[in-house]
């Protein structure tokens, strides 16, 4: 296991583990990939000739070995690892976004953002502290939506507004203003969803229209990626 290393925050590259997620990788990012490891139990076929076409025709390096496995990967069934420089992203004044303000779940995170892309919302904006969009488990996460979606890191929600405050804000909050259903955006909008425990800070009901998720009492609240998906598919309704 010599030259491979458990995937750490500060590392310049980043992995996609799993085969699926690899010809994501190849598809939406291919001028960022590194290396392709391939191990001793993948079969061969056709999708594993796809992959070495794919690998080749951009001059990516293929190697095959078991090493990088043990120690990235817990699942038995991976037989792929995509290596990856980490990339940056701009987000659009004129494309609706998604906003978490410190969520702390890689998984949640990757769930999320493929919830985003059925949805045909591209953009994203995480406020720090938050999770790492890299880290191999919000990209699994994903299933691969991480490498066709744009998202950017601010150290403040109010630095994000400076830039895209002109437009329909709509935090989630439990003592919100109007309940979902009511909720109608005429133009370009933002949806702001809190940490997975503590929900977004109270100065937020102040900010554009806050908006709860009407349920039962039989629970408190709903988990972040089903109220996030709820809110989207209810903004994005034609």
């Amino acid at each position: 296991m010599a030259g491979f290393k458990r995937y750490r925050k500060e590392s310049e590259v980043s992995y996609s583990l799993g085969i699926t997620l690899t010809f994501e990788l190849l598809k939406y990012k291919t001028e960022y990939v590194t290396r392709i490891f391939i191990h001793s139990g993948m079969k061969e076929g056709d999708t594993l000739e796809r992959l070495k076409e794919l690998s080749q025709a951009a001059g990516i390096e293929i190697v095959y070995t078991d090493k990088i496995f043990h120690v990235l990967s817990q699942k038995e069934n991976c037989y792929v690892i995509g290596e990856f420089r980490k990339f940056s992203c701009n987000l659009s004044e004129k494309e609706s976004h998604i906003v978490l303000v410190n969520p702390s779940n890689a998984g949640n995170m990757g769930t999320i953002m493929r919830s985003a892309l059925g949805f045909g919302i591209t953009q994203m904006a995480v406020i720090r502290p938050a999770v790492d969009a890299f880290e191999p488990k919000t990209v699994r996460a994903s299933m691969g939506a991480v490498f066709s979606m744009d998202f950017a890191y601010y150290d403040r929600f109010e630095e994000y507004r400076k830039v895209f405050g002109e437009r329909e804000l709509y935090p989630f909050m439990l003592d919100a203003q109007m309940s979902l259903h009511k909720i109608r955006p005429k133009g370009i909008f933002s949806l702001i969803f809190g940490n997975e425990a503590t929900g977004l800070p109270a100065e937020f009901a102040n900010i554009g229209t806050s908006v709860v998720i009407p349920h039962s009492e039989r629970i408190d609240s709903l988990n972040l990626p089903i109220a996030a998906s709820i809110a989207m598919y209810e903004a994005t309704k034609k």
